[in-house]
């Protein structure tokens, strides 16, 4: 059984090279999803963090605003 990559915020927003703010509102709007949180630190599966930008990049190129991006992806 594989173990879920868990990486903090701030390790997000090195490795996916998306600004800080970005990462908040996605989180906010729930299209990321908080694993857990250790202390302060917002925790995040990194196999889904990927899948999940990937998916907002390619609909966002195809015109998508965010509202339907969400609903898309989250379904509400």
């Amino acid at each position: 059984m594989m173990m879920k990559k868990e990486i903090t915020a701030q390790e997000v927003v090195r490795k996916f090279n998306i600004p800080y703010h970005t990462l908040n509102y996605y989180t906010a709007m729930g299209l990321l999803q908080v694993l857990a949180k250790s202390g302060n630190q917002r925790m995040y599966e990194e196999k889904e963090v990927r899948s999940r930008l990937r998916r907002i990049n390619t609909l966002s190129k195809e015109g998508y605003p965010l509202h339907l991006i969400r609903k898309k992806i989250v379904g509400i």
